[in-house]
């Protein structure tokens, strides 16, 4: 009633339940105070996270060079900026549709046949 009476906009974190509302309201802020100018340390950094491009983001790889067997695709180390943003992008593409095949239906890309 308290949504309807207010003309509040309900909305959704996500398909769970948590035992209160504090935690979500948690989650709304940081999605909020984020964007704020001068809250991230690095203002660019937000344009190539998950949802900005509709495609969830490329994996993450810090040093070492090779962890527990696991190494960094050669591509990252190999200094060719258009070749490491195509990589990038082509692990963005697989991921989303691995993981949300959802956000993936929505992408203009995933219309387009693949040469």
């Amino acid at each position: 009633w308290l949504i309807e009476a207010r003309g509040f906009e309900e909305i959704s974190i996500g398909d769970y339940i948590l035992s209160g509302g504090e935690t979500a309201a948690i989650v709304v802020l940081d999605a909020i105070v984020r964007l704020l100018p001068g809250v991230m340390g690095n203002a660019q950094s937000g344009e190539t996270e998950s949802f900005e491009t509709g495609l969830l983001e490329h994996p993450q790889y810090t040093k070492p060079q090779e962890w527990e067997g696991r190494r960094i695709p050669d591509v990252l180390l190999s200094g060719n900026h258009g070749a490491i943003e195509k990589w990038r992008r082509a692990e963005a593409e697989k991921l989303t549709q691995e993981r949300r095949p959802d956000l993936w239906d929505r992408y203009p890309q995933a219309r387009k046949p693949r040469k």
